[in-house]
């Protein structure tokens, strides 16, 4: 089976293996796109789901060839292995293999949990048992009621005259009686109750049972899977999946790691000592609902499943923190009294320096302040978007202009350049796709209907590939995600690495901000144009 694909290209090679987490992807693993794309167009015609397939560049021992392989993320037609790909790590679908039997003993325990919810005597036994506590509190309210009821006869009895003795013990006998008699009643039920939710537990235990032994087989076999996903590095070194993760914040794997494009490329060119020259991911396909993926877009690897395995497989001066431009000069000061800032951001700065102590604008305003001021972030824009930001210079400031964020009083307007097809010039709308981070592939975050965070922005097409935003909430990567959402506008901002195509930089600017001065309530209008 042919997985080795001779590749011709004339061009320059680079002198490094690039960072599958930040790159741009080389015309030499284009070369192999364009090689590959027939066969992955044959492959998934007639197929409905998308898929992210990838292409490693390598050279051979006598380091005189470029070749490249092929490689699909997990499974494809529930297959681990096809024709022409490198197959995967560990192959654990064979069907008489330890995995697949032990998979198809889950499965029948799903299928007993799933018979015993279903059981027709099961939704008898409880619909039998709530009646039964309906009847109970009719009956024992019943009770009360002729208990207060008799009280109150009593008690008028006593405010109109002087009872006898023999009156009021015939009284205290009739309140004892009744007292007595709401005990029975209540008792009566209990066991009734009691014989009727007898039938339920035992159901509920027998289900409660056999989902605790799913819990230890499925931990078991995932756990007796990634014993046997080993991973080989640029060094010839060998760790298990377990091993690896077992240092990180997950501790251990989360289901599906080893089976992205990435480690098995990188996985078999090792064990067949190929040098690699350069990797690239693209997608194929419809995109999933709940995530940004476009047909044949370039993607960097997850951060979840990913970062961990190919922090052990490659060097470390792959993996190196990408060198930064000194942007600080071109921080431009918009306005500026004893209590704020607004500044205009370029693209590529950070709002805040964070954990990774890099320049930002609440640095720079700090090293510029010469009356002690210290700045108070009130708000942030994303590294790559530039534009308009508010800086409080001291704290009633700043509690004053978050309130304003707060109670949404503010007004912002981005402007934004969109990648594909044209859209129709004063066309208005509004978006509103929940959002929440993707845990496995930080920093994007995904459409989540179920779980996620109220997200609406508004929009105005000003020209064919240009909107105005307006975004009503202040999710992380709104705009971002609203405009390349196929649900959103269906087309990535240009620049875009995350969602879309990746450019010389994010073409989305904060453009106006109307707030309200936080010491003299005077309504304060700032417009930058961006500098595109």
């Amino acid at each position: 089976m042919q997985l080795l694909y001779p590749l011709s290209y004339d061009g320059l090679l680079p002198e490094t293996f690039n960072n599958p987490f930040d790159y741009v992807p080389h015309p030499v693993c284009e070369a192999a796109v364009a090689d590959l794309l027939p066969r992955v167009e044959e492959l998934m015609r007639g197929n409905p789901e998308g898929k992210m397939f990838g292409v490693l560049v390598v050279r051979n021992e006598e380091n005189a060839r470029l070749y490249y392989l092929a490689a699909f993320s997990g499974q494809l037609c529930d297959k681990s292995v096809l024709p022409g790909f490198v197959p995967p790590v560990f192959d654990f679908l064979d069907p008489d293999g330890y995995f697949k039997v032990h998979e198809a003993e889950i499965t029948a325990i799903n299928q007993k949990i799933s018979a015993l919810q279903s059981d027709s005597r099961y939704f008898e036994y409880k619909e039998f048992y709530q009646q039964i506590q309906a009847d109970a509190e009719v009956a024992i309210a019943e009770a009360k009621r002729k208990m207060q009821e008799a009280k109150e006869k009593r008690d008028a009895e006593r405010s109109k005259k002087t009872l006898t003795a023999e009156e009021e013990a015939e009284f205290v006998k009739e309140s004892q009686f009744l007292k007595a008699e709401l005990r029975r009643e209540k008792k009566r039920w209990a066991e009734k109750l009691a014989a009727a939710k007898a039938e339920v537990v035992d159901f509920e235990k027998r289900i409660d049972e056999l989902a605790n032994r799913r819990k230890t087989m499925s931990e078991a076999l995932q756990n007796w899977l990634f014993e046997h996903f080993v991973m080989v590095n640029y060094a010839g070194e060998r760790r298990n999946l377990l091993d690896i993760f077992r240092d990180t914040v997950q501790q251990l794997p989360p289901a599906g790691t080893g089976e992205c494009c990435e480690p098995k490329l990188l996985q078999y060119a090792y064990i067949h000592h190929l040098k690699p020259v350069q990797i690239a991911m693209f997608w194929w396909g419809k995109s999933p609902d709940n995530e940004i993926r476009h047909h044949l877009h370039y993607y960097p690897a997850c951060s979840g499943k990913c970062k961990p395995v190919l922090t052990f497989m490659l060097p470390p001066e792959v993996l190196a923190a990408t060198q930064h431009r000194d942007l600080s000069e071109q921080l431009e000061i918009v306005y500026e009294d004893a209590d704020l800032w607004v500044v205009n951001k370029p693209s590529g700065m950070l709002s805040v320096s964070g954990k990774s102590h890099r320049e930002s604008v609440i640095s720079i305003l700090q090293a510029r302040c010469r009356d002690g001021k210290t700045p108070l972030v009130v708000h942030r824009l994303d590294m790559d978007t530039s534009g308009l930001l508010v800086v409080a210079k001291h704290k009633t400031a700043h509690y004053r202009l978050q309130k304003q964020f707060r109670d949404r009083e503010i007004q912002k307007i981005y402007v934004a350049v969109l990648d594909g097809e044209p859209l129709p010039i004063g066309v208005k709308g509004r978006i509103e796709l929940p959002l929440s981070p993707d845990l496995m592939h930080r920093p994007f975050q995904k459409v989540d209907k179920e779980h996620g965070k109220p997200a609406v922005t508004e929009y105005l097409v000003v020209d064919e590939h240009v909107v105005e935003l307006h975004p009503l909430t202040g999710r992380t990567h709104q705009l971002r995600v609203h405009c390349a959402h196929a649900e959103g506008l269906g087309r990535p901002i240009q620049g875009d690495n995350l969602y879309g195509r990746r450019a010389a930089r994010l073409y989305l600017h904060a453009a106006r901000i109307v707030f309200k001065h936080p010491m003299s309530e005077v309504e304060m209008v700032f417009e930058v144009k961006p500098g595109w």
